[in-house]
């Protein structure tokens, strides 16, 4: 047996106990008619040692395959041209959230999940956009639409879907289990064994899954290889951490669910190297990076995840610029411990879903976070709650969009809308980590009110669909927001991939400064080049006296050059407001 083989059938036997050979045997059965899809052949040794590679070049996308339309055309096609004639090589990835059939959840109640949604395209489009850009795929493998063929045979009693899902005695106490929606856990179904209750953590069209059974996680092991052989670089693992389920407990990040995450990184470095592993957990930050593989049933490095989502970034960041202070912000900075080797942080400030509050938590006073929520009903948002075991619901997460987010402070809105946003995005582009932008972001997309009426969603309001004659025509005018905001990102994005203190791994330090200044310093790299950031985060400039200590040293100590060419004048003189400054120093 190999190496590979012990590791697998040590997660097998956590998993599954005196079934695990018998697993393992079908699960090699599987990996050994697995296609790469351009992938050079590597030997036993060489299979699962080479680190991912990552650069200061990787800026990803996050959009719907029809996000941007433009009829007849099939979405993903006009996706790709809309990337390829934008954005270039401004970006290196690109998150194409679900796009296989789908029955609620705008993709995330999958039906089919080898099949692309015949309204957006076929393989063909997503083979060519993997050829252009790193391409990331949902792995959606907690919960599956009622619609679902594996739902049809549970209804009808016939394998293999008949044993895919979780049935529960209505009487069952579920109350210490944690939830990340207001609805009920258990969803009463009518079958011909009479009205059964199943286990739906997100919503009563989303059935999730029984990973209990080998059979499931081994349709799943398929299912990822099918994503590979499709041109899949990068597997986000959606809603991961409710994947386990055990009664008596609170049925979130289990020990069998990071031994499933395990066993998916080796699956995945054994037979493509270079492929990208993330987990998508909206939780506050000590148990996200927990998916590092930190708590782990073994000695050794970090074996889980390659990336997790920075969730606490989006709040924490929202409270800053809308407060006028870094204090909270500079603080949970300089707490992140070193990252682990061979892994990093997806940094981002709107998504698909809304901006979770539940990372805030032991890092905001309830006040401060209320405050939040409201400023945000006053810019057009609304806050999504979920249930807690008490029986009481708290709020779970803002939907706004960012550019929408960004139009004033507590004091109210203000003309500084846009320095404030692209003040936020440079902030998020500077960190530790490899940047994904929203569409919505890269094109300062105003709330979508009629959206949410239309869907009764309040997600919608973030989710609005371009048509893509009115995008080019508001990017291609000089007096709309849309223009500035995606030419001055792209500035930023253009100026970022150029300069080597940006590499995900070089090292991050915050500069105690004034509440008002953000100081960020990355490097020294091995050439001693390093890199100064500042922002003002408030509506007042900033003089050279107002800095504090530690970055009035660093300014006057050395020469620096400004990163942004349209800037002048020294890395001293005041800042104004809500100003950006990317300064380094070295060769």
């Amino acid at each position: 047996m190999t190496a590979f083989d012990d590791t697998v059938h040590v997660y097998l036997d956590h998993l599954y106990g005196p079934r695990a050979t018998e697993v393992q045997r079908r699960l090699n059965q599987r990996l050994a008619h697995f296609c790469p899809a351009s992938e050079p052949q590597l030997s036993i040794e060489q299979q699962g040692q080479r680190a991912p590679s990552w650069s200061e070049k990787d800026q990803w996308l996050i959009t719907y395959g029809d996000s941007i339309v433009d009829d007849p055309a099939p979405p993903l096609a006009v996706l790709d041209d809309f990337l390829q004639a934008r954005l270039g090589e401004r970006i290196s990835g690109v998150h194409v959230l679900p796009f296989f059939p789908w029955s609620s959840d705008d993709g995330f109640s999958v039906i089919h999940y080898r099949e692309v949604n015949p309204d957006l395209g076929d393989w063909q489009h997503i083979q060519t956009l993997a050829r252009h850009y790193d391409l990331m795929a949902d792995l959606v493998l907690n919960h599956v639409s009622r619609e679902s063929l594996w739902f049809v045979d549970y209804l009808s009693g016939s394998l293999p879907g008949r044993d895919y899902f979780i049935e529960v005695d209505p009487d069952t106490d579920v109350s210490a289990v944690v939830r990340p929606r207001s609805s009920p856990l258990l969803v009463p179904i009518s079958t011909r064994r009479g009205t059964r209750y199943l286990w739906a953590t997100f919503s009563e069209d989303q059935l999730d899954l029984n990973f209990e059974n080998p059979d499931v996680l081994l349709e799943f092991v398929g299912i990822l290889l099918f994503y590979l052989e499709q041109g899949t670089r990068i597997v986000r693992l959606d809603a991961v951490a409710f994947l386990w389920k055990r009664l008596g407990t609170n049925c979130i990040h289990l020990p069998e669910t990071h031994t499933v995450v395990r066993l998916l990184r080796a699956i995945v470095d054994h037979v493509a190297p270079g492929t990208l592993l993330i987990t998508e957990t909206n939780v506050p930050h000590h148990e996200n990076i927990s998916y590092f593989g930190l708590d782990r049933l073994a000695d050794g490095p970090p074996d889980e995840a390659h990336m997790i989502y920075q969730f606490t970034l989006p709040p924490l960041l929202l409270h800053t610029l809308t407060r006028g202070e870094t204090h909270t912000l500079q603080g949970w900075l300089a707490s992140l411990p070193p990252l682990p080797d061979h892994c990093t942080y997806l940094n981002f400030t709107a998504s698909h879903d809304g901006i979770g509050v539940r990372p805030l938590e032991g890092l905001l006073p309830d006040h401060e976070r209320d405050a939040l929520l409201e400023l945000m009903h006053r810019f057009g948002g609304f806050v999504s709650m979920r249930s807690n075991p008490d029986g009481s619901d708290t709020p779970y997460e803002i939907n706004i969009t960012w550019f929408e987010a960004m139009q004033g402070t507590r004091k109210g809105p203000d003309p500084w809308q846009i320095a404030r946003f692209l003040c936020s995005q440079a902030i998020m582009l500077s960190l530790q980590g490899i940047p994904a932008l929203y569409i919505h972001t890269l094109t300062g997309t105003l709330n979508d009110v009629e959206g949410v009426e239309r869907s009764g969603r309040l997600r919608s309001i973030n989710r609005r669909r371009w048509q893509r004659r009115e995008l080019d025509l508001l990017l291609d005018s000089t007096a709309t927001p849309t223009h500035d905001v995606f030419n001055a990102l792209s500035r930023l994005l253009d100026c970022r991939r150029r300069e080597p203190c940006f590499h995900p791994n070089a090292a991050q330090r915050v500069l105690a400064s004034d509440p008002s200044l953000l100081a960020i310093e990355r490097g020294p790299l091995a050439n001693g080049r390093r890199l100064l950031a500042l922002y003002n985060v408030t509506e007042v400039p900033l003089s050279f006296d107002q800095l504090g200590d530690d970055v009035q040293h660093a300014l006057s100590s050395v020469p620096w050059q400004d990163l942004n060419a349209r800037s002048s004048g020294q890395a001293t003189d005041p800042l104004p407001p809500y100003a950006v400054r990317w300064l380094v120093h070295g060769p």
